[in-house]
């Protein structure tokens, strides 16, 4: 199965294309903006809609922002489903809702196709050193077919179980990760305001227990106000989103997931909706009258 479709070449998805190129596959590339031409010119094929390139691809890989841009990708009109045949699979690999995902695999078998469900964690860094962590869900059959494809663009790449499985990992992922962030930003907020120097703090604290990869990185950024954007806080909200929405539907309460994105939509109230993840610590901040780099 060397022909690939790759729909949504946005900063994740042209790098990921990128690599599958350099593989050695065909391509066949759509997105609502004409694909870069460093795609054009390393042998892809631009189509001018969903519909062509799932008629001339195998397997079409979609990597797109949210729940309703994978909809209408593949259900809409000139879509995805309207260009597939039996025998093939689709694969999304972007962030969306576990429980629309499990109804768009329904629909997609129903065709006599298989679904994947692949969300990736990494960023636009992993995107470009093929360094993704992939969470997949669906059949093993299809899993086996497609890994070669995964092992292009990620590291650590994973079977969870069923379709929405894939996503329900990366949601449960995006949690971890909002509320270590915010764990990070109250500690080191503790120490700067108690009189201590944060960077040394965290410097100590790398060496412990309390050692982590966020301690490492987003506490730098925190030490070192440096928020550019990374991984937008408008990004983490949708995902936060989708896990309390998630949770919502399965009768299960999440109150400290729910507190991480009142504290992200409190920075993007005051303008941070573009900021890195990291920048949560801002809202804290807010509350307590006091920044880290502030002498107590």
């Amino acid at each position: 199965m060397s022909k690939v479709g790759f729909i949504g070449l946005g900063i994740m998805g042209t790098p990921m294309a990128a690599n599958l190129i350099a593989g050695g596959y065909e391509l066949f590339l759509y997105d609502i903006h004409p694909p870069k031409a460093e795609l054009i010119d390393k042998g892809g094929k631009a189509c001018a809609s969903a519909k062509e390139v799932a008629q001339k691809a195998d397997i079409v890989i979609v990597m797109v922002p949210d729940t309703p841009d994978v909809d209408a990708v593949l259900f809409g009109k000139n879509g995805v489903a309207e260009g597939l045949s039996k025998g093939k699979i689709v694969v999304d690999m972007s962030s969306i809702s576990p429980i629309e995902t499990k109804e768009f695999a329904k629909k997609i078998n129903a065709l006599g196709c298989d679904y994947l469900d692949a969300p990736v964690s990494g960023g636009e860094v992993g995107a470009k050193a093929a360094s993704l962590t992939i969470m997949i869900g669906g059949p093993q059959g299809a899993f086996d077919k497609v890994k070669p494809l995964f092992e292009l663009m990620g590291k650590n790449i994973t079977l969870v179980g069923g379709n929405g499985d894939g996503q329900t990992t990366k949601v449960a992922n995006q949690i971890i990760v909002a509320l270590t962030i915010e764990a990070v930003g109250e500690a080191l907020l503790l120490a700067a305001k108690a009189g201590a120097d944060p960077a040394k703090v965290r410097q100590a604290l790398m060496g412990g227990f309390a050692s982590s990869r966020i301690l490492e990185l987003h506490g730098d950024r925190m030490v070192k106000r440096t928020f550019d954007p990374g991984f937008r806080i408008e990004l983490h909200q949708k995902d936060l989103n989708l896990a309390l929405s998630t949770a919502r539907k399965i009768g299960l309460a999440l109150p400290n997931t729910a507190t991480a994105q009142e504290l992200f939509n409190a920075c993007a109230s005051h303008g941070g909706s573009k900021w890195d993840h990291s920048a949560m610590v801002k809202a804290l901040e807010m509350l307590a009258n006091f920044e880290i780099g502030q002498k107590a």
